[in-house]
């Protein structure tokens, strides 16, 4: 059966081209679920998928999209039927499997897990890997001794997806957020997502020679890393963990040990893509329970298969507020 997908293929000169095409299932890879794709997304690493690949892609052509939500259309795992409604993110998926930028999928039965109660294919595709990791990073402030009423709790890259829902979880749990942006323009938005207070991205943007600064932040979603991190790192109160979730700042981390040692501060590292199933259950109920519906919808830029050229180039730029939720059928 015939399916449009959005194809990204590379020319002799190494360049790479996206476009919507018209595919047979046949041309599906292996796996044991077929999913009837409703919902996709459009995270950061989609945006290197889309275009120069970042050493994400092994073959062409591709089909991107590190997320999708659906309903199983045929099934060879006794876990799923056709008709349940699913959500897959991470895996690798989107990256040296084809993805959810089509209207179909075939997938692996242990990289599902069933779309929880409470949640539309579309929300949970507003919520995506970036809500997701989000989650995953409260799941880890608070595992390691984070709650209301501590302090403030800071979060990096507020404006962007995974900040977006960071913020907004935080502020229905009950914590002082802290929103850092380098947007002035978006102050409103992070307000609208419970936001307490406005941090200027140059406020922290400057390396400090002073290990250690005034205790500040009771925790940290951090998406930046490099430069920021480093400072942050250095402003967290005793015993507070920064949860790492992003690197839009830069992959080096220009600090010393002295927070760790003197302060007890923890840097939690998080992973989306390899998270163990029994934690992405517990995240997804989580995200189902604790991420306020209408500030989510406040996240959401509606888009088809054939923005995403366009979309993948700007989220690389650092244009791309809250979340895209594509219609893949549109």
């Amino acid at each position: 059966m015939a399916f449009r997908a959005l194809v990204v293929e590379k020319d002799s000169e190494g360049k790479t081209h996206g476009a919507v095409q018209t595919l047979d299932e046949a041309q599906l890879p292996e796996g044991d679920v077929t999913v009837a794709i409703e919902y996709s997304t459009v995270n950061y690493k989609d945006g290197l998928c889309l275009g120069p690949g970042g050493g994400l892609v092994r073959s062409y052509p591709h089909v991107p999209g590190i997320d999708f939500a659906g309903v199983v259309e045929a099934s060879d795992d006794p876990r799923y039927a056709p008709g349940d409604k699913v959500v897959l993110t991470g895996w690798r998926v989107g990256e040296v499997h084809w993805g959810g930028y089509a209207e179909k999928a075939r997938v692996k039965a242990d990289w599902l897990v069933p779309l929880p109660e409470g949640l539309t294919t579309r929300a949970a595709m507003a919520v995506g890997t970036a809500g997701f990791t989000a989650m995953l990073a409260v799941m880890a402030l608070e595992d390691h001794g984070l709650k209301p009423g501590a302090g403030e709790v800071l979060v990096t890259g507020a404006a962007g997806g995974v900040g977006s829902v960071a913020t907004a979880i935080l502020a229905h749990l009950g914590y002082e957020v802290a929103a850092v942006t380098g947007r002035p323009e978006q102050e409103g938005y992070l307000r609208g997502l419970g936001a307490a207070r406005i941090v200027p991205r140059a406020d922290l943007a400057e390396t400090v020679k002073r290990p250690l600064e005034a205790e500040t932040w009771a925790g940290c979603v951090d998406a930046v890393g490099g430069a920021m991190l480093a400072r942050v790192l250095g402003q967290m109160t005793y015993g507070a963990s920064v949860a790492a979730v992003g690197l839009a700042g830069g992959a080096s981390l220009p600090a010393t040990v002295i927070p760790f040692l003197l302060r007890g501060v923890n840097l939690l590292g998080i992973d989306s893509v390899m998270q163990p199933y029994d934690n992405r259950l517990r995240a997804w109920g989580r995200i189902a329970r604790d991420l306020p519906m209408d500030k989510l919808e406040a996240m959401i830029e509606p888009a088809t298969l054939e923005d995403l050229p366009g979309l993948g180039a700007a989220i690389l730029k650092g244009e791309v507020r809250g979340r895209v939720v594509v219609d893949v059928r549109a």
